[in-house]
């Protein structure tokens, strides 16, 4: 990985937050819809980190986590991963499945844990293919139960050439008075980055 610090301006950061906003209220929507109960969701932020740094936002690459993801192709092109902390997914499992609490997760509780990162990285990409007038196709999403540090190191192996920092949508959900945070990663191709910001009206610093 390269060594040099990139940064984006609070123009740039705030473009960002608001595709997440966006894709947020829709997937809102969606997930209410799905499991017949109000589902809030925001976005305190959006940053730009570091590749090698994603697996810190939960504590470190042995931290066991849910990981859904998913490939983007059309004009620009990388992956998507839904990141939460392992009690967070159970938590989120049990409530999107109507499920009891237990050890394991079933597989409706897996199911609806992935159906619920397909509709929130969908509606984030369809935001932002509205505003940056991109095609950006979603594959059909996987799910993961592994260490965070296994999860990102199957991502990356499916992407030739990475780009060496990510961008990060931190997501909160607000379902039946349980608070559950969650970090949706953009990991962009090398190239795609610098064309989504552009497209966004803010050009890469």
């Amino acid at each position: 990985m390269a060594e040099y610090s990139r940064e984006l301006t609070p123009l740039q950061l705030d473009a960002l937050k608001e595709v997440g906003n966006i894709g947020s209220g829709n997937a809102a929507v969606a997930l209410s819809a799905m499991v017949d109960k109000k589902v809030l969701l925001s976005v305190p932020r959006a940053t730009l980190i570091p590749l090698v740094k994603v697996s810190d936002l939960v504590g470190g690459a042995e931290t066991p986590v849910a990981g859904v993801y998913l490939h983007i192709t059309g004009d620009a092109s990388g992956s998507m991963l839904l990141l939460l902390e392992e009690k967070s997914a159970y938590e989120l499992a049990k409530i999107m499945a109507s499920g009891k609490k237990g050890e394991e997760l079933s597989t409706v509780e897996m199911s609806a844990l992935q159906e619920t990162g397909s509709i929130l990285a969908g509606s984030y990409l369809n935001a932002l293919s509205q505003l940056t007038n991109l095609l950006l196709r979603p594959s059909v999403p996987g799910f993961a139960l592994d260490m965070a540090g296994a999860i990102i190191d199957f991502i990356l192996v499916e992407i030739s050439q990475s780009e060496d920092y990510v961008l990060v949508i931190e997501t909160e959900f607000d379902i039946s008075a349980h608070k559950i945070r969650g970090h949706l990663v953009l990991f962009p191709d090398l190239g795609s980055l610098d064309l989504i910001l552009s497209r966004l009206g803010v050009s890469a610093v």
